[in-house]
């Protein structure tokens, strides 16, 4: 039987196949994976922000999309991972506070974006797919296994493999 794992805001979980890791509810928050195909080896972050600020509580670094992408990368690597296979793919971030970005310039969802894609660029893990923005929420189910996310939306009444 398969296990499956629910990861929570601001967690990240690691595993091997067959397992299955699921989150729920990403609204301006990034759904972020890192796979490495040979090992079948994985792990989903559910982080809030793209990275703390001066004075912010940082001790739960998978908060923060920068810390929980190194982080995850590490721990796989421990697992038996080879750094040079992992592939990440990013999900979510959409804009679900339009006042607040009218205001600022700039939501939320799309700063995790951009602090996802640099911190991948920077470890040079490549980005091999993305569905990113809009204004809904997404579901994400990752199976270690094959590799595959699926990703729900009610609002948009679509479920898409990645």
């Amino acid at each position: 039987m398969t296990t499956r794992e629910r990861v929570g805001i601001s967690e990240f979980k690691v595993a091997a196949g067959p397992a299955v890791l699921v989150t729920y509810g990403l609204g301006s928050c990034l759904g972020i994976t890192l796979y490495d195909p040979e090992q079948r080896i994985g792990g989903l972050a559910h982080t809030l922000l793209p990275k703390p600020k001066t004075g912010m509580d940082t001790s739960r670094m998978s908060k923060f999309v920068d810390s929980a992408i190194r982080s995850m990368a590490d721990e796989l690597v421990a697992m038996g991972a080879a750094r040079e296979r992992l592939e990440a793919k990013v999900f979510g971030g959409a804009n679900m506070f339009e006042a607040f970005q009218e205001w600022s310039g700039e939501g939320i969802g799309q700063r995790n974006i951009a602090s996802a894609r640099a911190t991948l660029e920077e470890l040079e893990i490549p980005l091999v797919a993305e569905d990113v923005g809009g204004n809904f929420g997404r579901t994400l189910v990752f199976d270690l296994e094959s590799g595959k996310v699926i990703v729900k939306s009610v609002r948009e009444q679509r479920e898409t493999e990645f």
